[in-house]
């Protein structure tokens, strides 16, 4: 079977639409700004220009957040409304990475300081020199395909040289402290066709677990380190470097057909998903190490759910889709993409979330992770920036994640106001998901022989209808094949219509009686979006606020400023007792005192008012 091809999409209206013209006319030109101003573009400079000042920032990998926002502009530079300013400084830092690289291909503008004691190489743990590439090859090759630019390319392929020769089959056995630049190295041998870079991938993913790399502050376990990738037992460690290094796995994979390797991420995946995925889809519960905890540590208010661990799962999502074909893994990607990544962002495009937690306590006051002092929600940077590139460049590849072509198949696997192009078959989509599940496809052109059209039915939805293009057709209810699509298969003709209707009832989800931090609480969700409530929207307080099943299925969804929100009736739990641990003389049981209205908003929009309690799981009330 062929892993497919991407379909060339046109967002054509809708959320994701919005969220890129967002992106375009306010994120961008936010990043650029903020670049200039921490001194990202000054320590460059400063290489061939000592007058430039001091190295700016305290990390080694702060070329990658101009790596990540030039991959975005890859994509943005050549549209009709193209951010102001970007051209130019797109082109600004790609004169500067010429200059600045090193005569041997080496570009890392913290390492080549020469006030900087540490050398090139020297600290392959914590360094992120390959780190770095990863992200620059990412730049680079978004840059040759999207707009026929080959400078970056030229660049990027310098670098990727020199560690083909230093670290490749006859250089020193090593691996990079942070992965990213496995994925990076498989997406430079597809569009170079030299393969060294697929073969330096595979090194750096075999070699992990072998006593390779220096575990310094953190164990082996941090750095996915402690045991070879094909026998890691659970996802684990740090939450981006786990996710990137999948990924890059996945794409080794889709290249060289291993078996054993499929077979380690489908195993690692499902794990991943029974028992250490947040409702929100988001991974990573530990703030100390920034990692992903062990089975079934949940903890809501402690969230970690970094935003680039968010993104990083959507990369190994779509790749393991890519691998099986089943629509599963997209379940997942919708989750994420709509709730662990969209979290990140503010509703006006500038400010951002590093962590994602889902509560937050009346009387919380930590602002950002382990930093001091900041806005009390989301910040306009980070001292580490990781995030906000990197949600940039997701933002202009989302038409990149909607469908896929193979064996005379399209897979409409995100649902979102589209055209969908192949060689031989156009398909428009119109949609107003993911606040509704109506879903129309009409075929644009088509050849005359028989073609399908596969599309995915979530696990969320019941009674899914479909009606297909004929004169006398009615809804019928579908059921999913075993990989989760529903196919239509015939010689379409221009004009055919197919109409797939996903009912968004709200829904109550209970917890795993092992996530000792949710036992017994209850979290909304209608469609692919879980709902929170922020105390600025309930009558009581909302750590008091009970609710059941029951009147979660009676609640009553309205538009509200384009956003679908949820109205209900909650109760109210009369005041605990005084004690932290009061002696128990029978059952606990939780009884409203009173009733109040309560509306629940989609969790991505929270924290863009007044900084307020909320939560995502509450607590339950008695039925008798």
């Amino acid at each position: 079977m062929s892993h497919g091809t991407e379909v060339q999409v046109q967002l054509t209206g809708g959320l994701l639409r919005a969220w890129q013209q967002r992106n375009r006319a306010a994120t961008i030109p936010h990043a650029i700004a903020e670049l200039r101003k921490a001194g990202n573009l000054e320590n460059l400079r400063r290489l061939s220009d000592p007058s430039a000042g001091p190295y700016r920032g305290r990390y080694p990998f702060l070329d990658t957040d101009l790596y990540k926002t030039l991959e975005g502009l890859a994509y943005e530079v050549g549209r009709e409304d193209a951010p102001a300013g970007a051209r130019e400084f797109y082109d600004e830092v790609v004169e500067l990475l010429g200059q600045a690289q090193a005569d041997d291909g080496y570009l890392n503008s913290y390492f080549q300081d020469p006030d900087q004691p540490k050398q090139p190489w020297s600290d392959l743990g914590w360094g992120h020199e390959l780190y770095n590439l990863g992200h620059l090859i990412q730049a680079a090759v978004a840059a040759q395909r999207q707009l026929s630019d080959s400078r970056l390319l030229t660049i990027a392929r310098r670098f990727a040289d020199l560690v083909v020769r230093k670290y490749g089959v006859d250089g020193e056995e090593v691996v990079d402290g942070h992965p990213e630049v496995e994925l990076a190295l498989v997406e430079l041998y597809r569009e170079t066709g030299d393969a060294s870079y697929l073969t330096q991938a595979r090194l750096f993913v075999d070699r992990r677990g072998r006593g390779k790399l220096e575990h310094t502050i953190f164990p082996g376990e941090y750095f996915q380190d402690h045991v070879p990738f094909r026998e890691l037992p659970s996802v684990t460690g740090h939450a981006v470097r786990m996710a990137y290094l999948a990924a890059g796995a996945a794409d080794i994979h889709l290249e060289t057909g291993d078996p054993e390797l499929l077979a380690a991420l489908e195993r690692l995946w499902d794990d991943m998903v029974a028992t250490k995925l947040y409702f929100t889809g988001g991974l990573g519960s530990r703030h100390s190490d920034e990692a992903i905890g062990d089975r079934y540590e949940l903890p809501s208010e402690r969230a970690y759910a970094e935003t680039c661990a968010a993104i990083a799962t959507m990369q190994w999502a779509w790749r393991m889709f890519r691998a099986t074909g089943k629509a599963s893994y997209l379940d997942v990607y919708e989750t994420v993409l709509y709730n662990a990544y969209a979290v990140g962002l503010s509703a006006d495009g500038t400010a951002f979330f590093y962590d994602n937690p889902l509560q937050r306590r009346p009387d919380h006051e930590q602002r950002s992770g382990a930093e001091d002092g900041g806005e009390l929600l989301r910040r306009a940077w980070f001292g580490c920036p990781c995030c906000p590139p990197n949600i940039i460049r997701w933002m202009s590849e989302l038409q990149d994640h909607v469908s896929l072509y193979r064996d005379n198949t399209l897979y409409v696997g995100i649902y979102a106001n589209a055209r969908l192009t192949t060689p031989d078959l156009t398909v428009k989509v119109a949609t107003n998901y993911p606040w509704d599940g109506e879903i129309t496809l009409t075929v644009e052109n088509a050849p005359t022989d028989e073609r399908t059209i596969a599309l995915r039915i979530p696990t969320w939805t019941t009674t899914p209808t479909l009606t297909t293009p004929h004169p006398a057709a009615e809804p019928f209810v579908v059921r999913p094949e075993e990989d989760g699509w529903v196919r239509v298969r015939r010689a379409f003709v221009a004009g055919d219509v197919i109409r797939l209707t996903l009912p968004m009832a709200p829904r109550a989800h209970g917890a795993h009686p092992y996530v000792d931090a949710t036992r017994g609480a209850l979290a909304v969700a209608r469609g692919p979006l879980v709902y929170c409530v922020e105390q600025q929207d309930a009558d009581a307080p909302v750590d008091d606020l009970l609710l059941t099943p029951a009147r979660v299925a009676q609640a009553t969804a309205r538009t509200d400023g384009g956003h679908v929100v949820l109205d209900l009736t909650a109760g109210v739990a009369p005041p605990p007792a005084a004690e932290l641990y009061p002696v128990l003389t029978g059952t606990p049981q939780e009884t409203a005192s009173k009733y109040v209205p309560v509306t629940l908003s989609p969790y991505f929009l929270w924290g863009n008012r007044q900084p307020l309690a909320m939560r995502v799981w509450l607590r339950t009330e008695r039925e008798d």
